[in-house]
């Protein structure tokens, strides 16, 4: 079977432009903040969105030699995009895969699992046993999420007790904030001290804690490698204040077509939103199919997001569609709103924090969920 294609720009829905300069400028700046601590790159959901073979080799030459993914399959996609390129470290932060065969994912790609329980450590163990060589892994302790990890310090001790450290090639010890987006939650503190603690029993392995937020936290949590990820791609990791990261991807659609509705007529699947003046109404060719929020539009009952149109935000109104949404172009000149003209649902304007805000979702949901319809051009 053919490997899908993006569609050209005539046939696509839209054109996602991803910047690929500004990603690279992004992990600079959070390298910087880090040092002397080395930045990781998490290129975990196809990059965030962005595409795991554009976005690697761009975060490689920026300076990048440590990449984390979800799931065993994005590693083996980072793996062929850095090829041949030496020196990469790619752990898989979901672990070891259940029925995965070892020696042919993990080992022959050189994979590095980050195990976070006695039944992964224990078949990590056994097969690293019968190997010449394989890669490293690393440690997961769960300081306070109760998603995955050993679930204390003692379970983890006992763990490695049981198994012996030699031949687990174990070289990160690792966990993960709750909430370090809310630089002033206690629990950030708490997580603190118990990965400190668990850092003092295994004082000769690296460390790794801190997400893109926790790179801005006062504490400065940064060990020996930070792993951002949402921030690469633009996203703010300081909530409420201003985004300190540059934009990576603008989403620009096409006007299909545009009429004139009265006072009380409505808009959209089950009458959602009704128009209150005589409104222009212009149907844009993207819906929840592409990506975007399916709250994205107004109600009568709340506010939606906007379009960012011939220069003035124009706010989308009516119950998204999988194909469509449809935005109040009232207050634009006729001439500035008509069928090919494209309207901006990302950009300078208009950040996938604002996108995901007003659409009762959040930046990451919109990142991870664009859609492969548009067409994708890298730029930078």
């Amino acid at each position: 079977m053919a490997a899908f294609q993006d569609p050209s720009p005539s046939q696509s829905s839209g054109v996602l432009t991803i910047d690929l300069t500004a990603l690279a400028d992004n992990w600079r700046a959070l390298a910087r903040r880090a040092a002397p601590a080395e930045c990781a790159a998490v290129v975990k959901a196809d990059a965030y969105g962005v595409g795991i073979e554009a976005a690697a080799p761009a975060l490689h030459a920026a300076g990048c030699r440590h990449f984390f993914v979800a799931q065993l399959s994005e590693g083996t996609r980072v793996r062929a995009a850095l090829a041949p390129r030496p020196q990469v470290r790619i752990y898989v932060l979901n672990g070891l895969q259940a029925g995965a065969d070892l020696a042919a994912d993990y080992y022959a790609h050189g994979l590095a699992p980050v195990i976070g329980g006695e039944e992964e450590l224990a078949r990590w163990a056994a097969s690293s046993a019968r190997q010449i060589s394989s890669p490293p892994c690393a440690i997961h302790l769960d300081t306070g999420m109760n998603r995955l990890g050993f679930a204390s310090l003692g379970a983890l001790k006992s763990a490695i007790d049981r198994h012996g450290r030699e031949g687990l090639g174990i070289d990160l010890l690792m966990s993960h904030f709750v909430a370090s987006e809310e630089s002033d939650n206690p629990l950030n503190a708490l997580q603190i001290a118990r990965f400190d603690e668990a850092r003092a029993a295994f004082g000769e392995l690296p460390a790794s804690l801190a997400n893109s937020s926790g790179v801005f936290l006062r504490e400065r949590p940064f060990y020996d490698l930070v792993r951002p990820g949402f921030a690469l791609y633009g996203g703010n990791p300081t909530p409420g204040a201003p985004n300190p990261m540059k934009p990576v991807v603008s989403l620009e659609v096409a006007i299909q077509q545009v009429r004139w509705v009265e006072p009380g007529e409505t808009v959209g699947y089950n009458h959602q939103w009704t128009a209150r003046r005589r409104t222009r109404l212009a149907t844009l060719l993207a819906g929840y199919a592409d990506g975007l929020p399916r709250g994205a539009g107004a109600t009568d009952g709340r506010p939606g997001a906007d379009a960012f149109i011939a220069g003035r935000r124009c706010p989308l109104v009516g119950r998204m569609s999988m194909d469509l949404c449809v935005a109040d172009v009232t207050d634009l000149p006729e001439d500035a709103a008509r069928p090919g003209v494209a309207a901006q649902l990302l950009g300078d304007e208009i950040g996938v924090d604002e996108l995901g805000a007003r659409s009762g979702a959040i930046g990451y949901h919109v990142l991870t969920s664009l859609g492969r319809r548009y067409h994708r051009r890298y730029v930078g």
